[in-house]
């Protein structure tokens, strides 16, 4: 494509078909239409498109029907010449919701490959470009990776203009600003951005176009590509970058000034700046009342909390710390690990291993049998472990817990608490507790150095904004959050109005 930017059409219709038929040469699903205009049929007029990527009733009815038979019952015995021909199919011959004008080579090329159909008329160096897309997708359904009980059951689809098209009727607002872009030498991506105008911090806004655009690669298939390409801390094992499928979570994201990066071809889409506190947030944590938010809440935390240190601290106390048990429950698990023959740190991480194991191939394999292949495998080999005498029954229950608690809040940081909980049992077999104090304060030395586009990633607990900790763990009720989070905007912006919180009307009226 790089060798057709200063390529530009020529007069020649002929030429003009012959010079694409080159560069599309053995593109069959690539059509190739040529017709008289109704109006002076010594006008010849080419249409070109690709086939399952245009419209065909658009391209049938609004454009050749409107060219080569309609043209004439709008201006009866009106002679169009040769040199008029262009400027009066654009004003008076297409029935079209949008079109462009280009002379580019380049530009043709690549709005016949993205499902535009492409005019091209005799006597003219200008093409019509029509924006007749119209290729088959898949419907919005039900989001699968973030189900909720109340909220939006909408989920993003594959195509981008749909998902912005979610975006702007969640927020109809003018602020509300999606630029393009073009990203990838080989497969020419569209890639969008969005935020709202007046509350992302326009250094922030700048900071991503800038790392969208030193984007030099050949091809981008998912938003994966882009994250790894625009992250600040690629080799940090959490994710400085969020990512969702869901058009009410990228909603709320803009409006407390985050910026979306979205992706043609996939369903998720990016935001940043990206904090700790977002993975183990939900959306419906924002529909339900903040009562019971605020307890589902702590306990997500403390799930968090267990997935990543539960199998260390067990190993460790097994292991070197004996006296922190009570002693009915020292004697019951002495009396379950004398017939094991591993130590305490061999029996989790194997299991460990076993549970990832099993959890990935229910991922990977058809639905029915995936979910068949990770419960029944799970029940089939820890009880047939326990009975071989590999592993004792508290082994079981802890490793259990800890996988159970790693769903509990977002794929993307569970990921890294599972990786996380290798390290850390590691360092709690050769060394105890203090093996596992040593891991974990070396975690929250790096958490506290990670960046999401300039935002510390521990905010607004480090450096604390005690404005922003109303939505952290505990969520205040919708009347007490007055402003969005100063964290992420740079100030204190007013969401809503004071005196919003309801009471009962007075006795008597």
């Amino acid at each position: 494509m790089e060798s057709l930017e200063n390529q530009v059409l020529g007069k020649d219709m002929e030429n003009n078909l012959n010079q694409l038929k080159t560069i599309l040469d053995r593109c069959s699903d690539v059509i190739y239409r040529e017709f008289v205009f109704a109006q002076n049929e010594q006008i010849k007029l080419a249409l070109i498109y690709t086939d399952g990527l245009a419209d065909k009733g658009q391209v049938s009815d609004q454009i050749m029907r409107a060219l080569a038979l309609e043209v004439p019952m709008a201006v009866p015995g009106r002679i169009i010449s040769k040199a008029q021909a262009l400027e009066f199919i654009k004003e008076r011959g297409l029935c079209i919701h949008q079109i462009k004008e280009t002379n580019k080579l380049g530009e043709v090329v690549h709005a016949i490959l993205s499902g535009d159909t492409v005019l091209l008329v005799d006597g003219h160096d200008t093409a019509i470009i029509n924006g007749a897309r119209g290729w088959e997708s898949r419907p919005i359904t039900d989001p699968e990776a973030e189900p909720t009980v109340r909220g939006s059951r909408e989920s993003f689809v594959e195509s981008i203009r749909v998902n912005t098209s979610l975006l702007r009727r969640k927020i109809k607002n003018p602020n509300l600003k999606i630029e393009s872009f073009q990203i990838g030498r080989l497969s020419t991506t569209d890639v969008a951005i969005a935020y709202l105008e007046g509350v992302a911090n326009p250094a922030i806004i700048k900071e991503v176009k800038t790392r969208i655009e030193r984007i030099k690669i050949d091809a981008i298939l998912e938003t994966g590509y882009i994250e790894e390409l625009i992250e600040d801390e690629p080799w940090s094992p959490f994710p400085t970058v969020n990512h969702t499928e869901k058009p009410d979570r990228v909603a709320a994201m803009l409006l407390e000034g985050r910026v979306a990066v979205f992706v043609d071809g996939t369903p998720f889409v990016l935001t940043v700046p990206s904090l700790l506190v977002e993975f183990l947030h939900a959306s419906e944590d924002y529909y339900e009342r903040f009562i019971f938010t605020s307890a589902v809440r702590v306990i997500r935390y403390l799930a968090a909390f267990a997935s990543l240190i539960l199998p260390s601290l067990y190993i460790a106390i097994v292991s070197y710390h004996h006296e922190l048990l009570p002693t009915a429950l020292l004697l019951s698990v002495a009396a379950q690990r004398e017939r094991v023959p591993y130590p305490a740190f061999f029996e989790v991480f194997s299991m460990e291993l076993v549970f990832e194991v099993l959890r990935e191939a229910g991922i990977r394999l058809p639905r029915p049998i995936g979910q068949a292949i990770s419960i029944v495998g799970a029940l089939v080999l820890g009880d047939s472990a326990v009975r071989a005498g590999f592993v004792a029954e508290a082994t079981i229950i802890v490793v259990a817990f800890t996988g159970i608690s790693s769903f509990t809040f977002h794929y993307s940081a569970s990921i890294s608490f599972r990786l996380l909980r290798f390290f850390l049992m590691i360092l709690s077999g050769t060394l105890g507790l203090f093996g596992l104090t040593a891991g974990v304060s070396a975690i929250c030395i790096h958490l506290c150095s990670l960046r999401s586009f300039g935002v510390p990633y521990l905010s607004p607990v480090v450096p604390t904004a005690y404005s922003d900790l109303k939505d952290v763990v505990l969520r205040a009720p919708w009347w007490a959050m007055l402003t969005n989070p100063r964290s992420i905007i740079g100030y204190n912006k007013k969401r809503e109005a004071y005196g919003l919180k309801p009471t009962p009307p007075e006795d008597g009226k």
